[in-house]
Parts: structure tokens; sequence; C-alpha cells
């Protein structure tokens, strides 16, 4: 009786030891956030797939990690498609009436620097071009893009530091007579 339950008590011992030490080691790779690390889930659009790979115009409306907004006709043109950068899909941007928006909040470390990059594509021409490509980081506008021409995917990066313990990422667009493709959204923590 005596031998078991101090057999009981140091297996219940080393057991909490074991437990303690591996939350606090997985807290401290959470709060650490190392660089490299991706903090956008679903960046290259991968994750839904086409309703019909063969039939380019049946695309999958669905874009799972992300949060669409705007006007419910132009965010309806928000969808997977089957031209990527890489990969087998990229996201198709449309919106004739407004703009609309795609977003996603990520974790962040106040006071660290972030830096953001994704692939951009156009495939208005003129004289039929009027399109509008908006980046917001924490609700603030960073970046704007008027009127882009007919462009295979260009990478653009933008950088910034962190406000709060949580960042929304947000995409505004609107492409009267075309559309723009975004693809390989990346968020990554910079030294």
């Amino acid at each position: 009786m005596k031998f078991t339950k101090k057999f009981s008590i140091i297996v219940c011992s080393l057991t909490t030891v074991f437990l303690h030490g591996a939350v606090i080691t997985n807290t401290y790779k959470s709060a650490a956030q190392a660089e490299g690390k991706e903090l956008i889930f679903n960046g290259g659009f991968e994750i839904d797939p086409l309703v019909d790979p063969n039939n380019p115009n049946v695309t999958n409306p669905n874009v799972t990690g992300w949060i669409k907004s705007g006007n419910p006709i132009d965010t309806s043109v928000i969808k997977i498609s089957n031209f990527p950068k890489t990969g087998n899909q990229g996201l198709s941007l449309g919106g004739f009436s407004s703009i609309s928006y795609i977003s996603q909040t990520i974790r962040t470390i106040p006071g660290k620097n972030y830096q953001v990059t994704y692939y951009l594509a156009s495939i208005e021409e003129a004289p039929d071009l009027n399109n509008k490509f908006q980046v917001f980081i924490g609700g603030k506008e960073v970046d704007v893009k008027n009127n882009t021409p007919y462009q295979p995917y260009r990478k653009y990066t933008l950088d910034f530091k962190a406000k709060g313990t949580s960042t929304e990422i947000k995409f505004g667009s609107i492409a009267k007579y075309g559309f723009l493709y975004l693809d390989d959204v990346s968020v990554k923590a910079t030294p």
C-alpha cells in the first residue's frame, strides 16, 4: 500500500512537471512569433476547390479564412479562380457598382515589425480601363492603385509596425470592365 501511494505521487509529480514545461514552451513559441512564420491563413487561395475546373465561368464563391464585405452584388464576384500566380488557384476580384472587400485579422505583437506581400494581376485594357485596388492595414489605407492596365502578376510589398495584439489585413477592389486577380498573400514578422 505504501509503495503504491509513493509511486502514484512520483508519477503524478513527473506528469505535472512535463505538462507544465510543455505549456510554457508552447506559450513561448506562440508569443515570440519568430521571423519567417506565415501569419495569413489561405493566402494562396488553394483550400476551396473550383466548382468545375474545366469551366472557368463556374468559380467557387467560398474563400476559407477570409471575410467578404461590401455590396452583395459586388462581393459575389470575389471568387476562387483558375488564374493563379502559383499553385492551382488565385482569387478573382470584380465588383461593378462599388468597392468590395476581403479581409483577415491576424495576431500581432504591439511594436513588432511585419511585412505584407501579395501579387496582383489585371486584365483590363484601355480604353476600357476603370479599376481600383486598395490595401488597408489595421484600418488605415496604406496603398491604392487606380486604373491598373493589363499586367501579369506583379509582386507588391508593404511594411508596418503592429499597434495592437491583432491587425486586420484588408483588400478593396472594383473593376468595371474586367477583373483584378490576387494571389500569394503573405504576412510575416521581420527583424
